[in-house]
């Protein structure tokens, strides 16, 4: 599927499945460092990696935020394919406002979810199809996910286009709840989920407004990891989760910096080269900041 398919679909159902979309030879590099962050399968389910207990009783448990203790994961986030997926569906140049990757692992807990939109964490507003107004997430598979190791399920929006923006879970048969946001859902609408099962290098691009949810891991001694990414319009200030500002002196986001492209760089706020913020006081300053970034291309 090319990028102009992709976005008609994504524009029409509400989302676009992309199987192997990352190259496996880019892809690879990233996975061998997932031990930097997370158990391995083995790890987990011997108990032999201390970190297991972090990932038992809570599905959001096994979530690290940008930038990864892995750089190589780091800059997969704004992978040159993700960058133009992203400014096509969006249709403008775009801002990463939120980067998670994500272990879960068998009978760590309970990730059967009701279906839901994420706007409600993503925006201080609703979401629009506005032109210039959109955003758009992505699950990105970092191995194989069958549906033994609980793939998203995802609802077409020509099944939900009349909802309105609240309530904004849809409970599953059984369930009840007094809580504003929350209501019984119709079982047709859990009929009609689609799978996002694919191999690696997969991706899931769906807009906050789309209903969707996670599945559970039933795979004996399983465990999946993918990353979830988020962009929206560079100029849509009303879209966002979190400021990178609050961990740009760690290491990581250090050594992350002195890795990426401009283009990169620009995705998570840097002013492109030629704009009027370079200026020789902010490239000395840049560069005692920075000490490992090649600074020629602001200059």
């Amino acid at each position: 599927m090319d990028l102009k398919d992709a976005t008609r679909t994504w524009l029409t159902e509400g989302f676009v499945i992309l199987p192997g979309f990352l190259p496996a030879e880019d892809l690879a590099p990233a996975v061998q460092e997932l031990d930097l962050m997370f158990p391995t399968a083995d790890g987990f389910h011997d108990g032999t990696d201390p970190r297991r207990e972090r990932f038992v009783g809570d599905e959001f448990a096994g979530i690290d935020t940008f930038p990864f203790a892995s750089t190589r994961i780091s800059l997969l986030a704004v992978h040159q394919r993700v960058l133009e997926l992203a400014e096509a569906l969006l249709d403008a140049d775009v801002h990463l406002y939120g980067a998670e990757a994500w272990a879960k692992y068998t009978g760590a807990c309970d990730y059967d979810q009701d279906l839901h939109r994420d706007y409600l964490n993503h925006t201080i507003l609703v979401p629009s199809t506005t032109p210039g107004c959109r955003q758009v997430e992505m699950f990105v598979f970092l191995h194989d996910v069958p549906e033994e190791l609980g793939p998203p399920h995802l609802v077409s929006r020509r099944h939900t286009v009349d909802f309105p923006a609240v309530p904004n879970w849809l409970l599953r048969p059984g369930r009840e709840s007094t809580f504003r946001f929350d209501t019984p859902a119709d079982p047709s609408l859990y009929a009609a989920e689609v799978s996002g099962a694919g191999p690696a290098g997969t991706v899931i691009a769906f807009d906050p407004g789309t209903f969707h949810r996670g599945t559970q891991l039933t795979a004996p001694r399983g465990a999946r990891y993918s990353m979830q990414l988020c962009f929206r319009p560079t100029g849509m200030e009303w879209g966002h989760r979190v400021g990178w500002a609050v961990k740009s002196f760690t290491t990581e986001w250090t050594e992350f910096v002195s890795r990426a492209t401009p283009r990169q760089l620009q995705t998570l706020g840097f002013p492109p080269p030629g704009h009027p913020y370079w200026t020789p006081e902010t490239l000395a300053g840049t560069a005692l900041r920075y000490p490992d970034l090649d600074l020629r291309p602001w200059q």
